[in-house]
């Protein structure tokens, strides 16, 4: 006869082992579905000012400022394993000191749930933009993405580029006016 730290076992052991192979066809389930969508956006308002750092090298550097419209809708991409989308706007330019510049300029978390069409228009950005140099006044290659990382039940995160960009100059003047 079995103990029933024994039978306990057993009922343990078979409830984790029907939980792993659950949670393994819910990754398999969705893991080779197209996340990509469409995103429209547009700079409104763009805006340079060259401003000091307070750091030890006491050296000015380029402020971007701008303002942006935004519209895409990520209804279809909630299924039973997203949890949430963590969706960021990225600007990528080049300069003679860097050749590739990435800043992140705003971001957003939508929960399964919540309204999943953005229709923003004249946002502004969350985070600076800032450049290490001079190189924003009369940058004309700056590129805005959307992207997004899916947070999921079970599987992999991946990250996704949306299949819409901006690309917009900045000016070839400093503004001398408070943003």
């Amino acid at each position: 006869m079995h103990s029933l730290l024994t039978r306990g076992n057993a009922i343990l052991a078979y409830t984790l082992s029907v939980l792993t192979c659950l949670t393994f066809v819910c990754f398999i389930s969705t893991v080779f579905l197209d996340y990509r969508t469409n995103a429209s956006m547009n700079t409104v308002q763009v805006v340079v000012k060259n401003v000091p750092e307070f750091s030890a090298f006491k050296e000015k550097n380029d402020l971007g400022y701008l303002t942006f419209d935004l519209q895409t809708d990520l209804t279809h991409l909630f299924n039973w394993n997203v949890k949430q989308l963590f969706l960021y706007l990225t600007a990528e330019y080049s300069t003679p000191k860097n050749v590739l510049n990435q800043v992140v300029l705003w971001d957003k978390i939508i929960l399964r749930g919540e309204n999943a069409v953005l229709d923003f228009k004249n946002i502004n950005t969350k985070y600076y933009f800032w450049d290490d140099g001079n190189g924003l006044k009369g940058n004309k290659n700056v590129t805005l993405s959307l992207s997004w990382n899916i947070i999921p039940n079970a599987g992999f995160l991946p990250s996704i580029f949306a299949t819409g960009r901006h690309v917009f100059k900045f000016p070839s003047e400093y503004t001398m006016e408070r943003i």
